[in-house]
């Protein structure tokens, strides 16, 4: 992690590349901490989907949360489109976890595995 120094005293524009990235100081356009980040993201994965309903930090509200998917930030975002239309429901992906409002845990372990996952629920 870099010092408070460094972040205050770093290049945040040149007029030789335009706009730099704070993170690896490369101009914006050959910036790829954000390829590199789910990158690191994917390795860590064990290959087990974990389904799990979480109410604390929602004030009550429930809401299913499907972690360990191993697909890219845009093949992520098209499964939870077609997750939240099977459970007929919003939801959200926020750091590479879906996140479906209400409690369709046994709805998303059937279409999960039926697309050849493999699948826990974890959780109480």
């Amino acid at each position: 992690m870099t010092s408070s120094r460094d972040q205050h005293t770093g290049l945040v524009y040149s007029t030789e590349h335009g706009e730099t990235c704070p993170g690896c100081r490369q101009p914006v356009e050959q910036c790829q901490c954000e390829q590199l980040a789910q990158q690191e993201r994917l390795a860590l994965l064990d290959g087990i989907v974990r389904i799990r309903r979480e109410t604390s930090g929602r004030k009550g509200k429930g809401v299913t949360t499907v972690s360990g998917i191993p697909l890219p930030e845009a093949e992520l975002k098209n499964l939870a489109k077609q997750l939240k239309k099977r459970c007929g429901t919003g939801g959200a992906v926020k750091d590479g976890i879906i996140e479906i409002q209400g409690d369709h845990r046994e709805t998303l372990r059937e279409e999960l595995s039926r697309q050849g996952y493999t699948v826990k629920l974890a959780g109480g």
